[in-house]
């Protein structure tokens, strides 16, 4: 490489960079990515330095800007395939314990989801079942009346007034609600 081509690269360089980084960006999304697709663009542009005659002319501009492009497409694309082939990952996976939360914490949100059954069980078995199903099994209205042979209406009608027994349940709850007493 003569220096002549050394100070060809350079001028690129000092002209093109921001402005490939922020085209690249825009197709990325990511700026690791859009950092690779910069330096593979500049491979690409050095391997035809001979090509470009004037960096400052607008014929490398729109060159410079080709290949951008092209390159960030490349790499949308092969990013795009290597996540799909990715396997899903279960639930059981995805849970790690918090080790951050204290015993405290732990207690509450057990005696929560424990008050939560309390509730559910003082309605009646029609009213509980459809908040089970609406709320725990995330069914449709239709998949609700059709389980419950009721019409959609009622099983709406239902939810709502077995939701409003529920939220004054709770309020009955929280005003005797039980405290540790406290060391001294």
């Amino acid at each position: 490489m003569t220096h002549e081509d050394s100070e060809k690269i350079k001028r690129i360089y000092e002209i093109y960079e921001q402005p490939m980084y922020r085209i690249s960006f825009a197709v990325l999304k990511r700026s690791d990515l859009a950092e690779d697709a910069v330096s593979d663009a500049f491979i690409r542009i050095i391997d035809r330095l001979k090509k470009i005659k004037d960096p400052d002319s607008p014929k490398t501009k729109a060159y410079i800007v080709k290949v951008i492009k092209s390159t960030s497409i490349n790499i949308y694309r092969k990013n795009k395939r290597s996540l799909v082939r990715e396997s899903p990952i279960d639930e059981s996976t995805k849970q790690i314990p918090d080790t951050s939360q204290n015993v405290e914490e732990h207690v509450e949100a057990v005696m929560d989801r424990q008050n939560k059954r309390n509730l559910l069980n003082k309605l009646n078995e029609t009213d509980r079942n459809i908040i089970n199903l609406r709320c725990g099994n995330e069914l449709s209205w239709k998949e609700v009346a059709e389980r419950t042979s009721l019409t959609e209406s009622t099983a709406r009608k239902r939810f709502e007034r077995a939701r409003k027994h529920l939220i004054n349940m709770k309020g009955d709850l929280t005003d005797e609600k039980y405290e540790t007493p406290r060391q001294q």
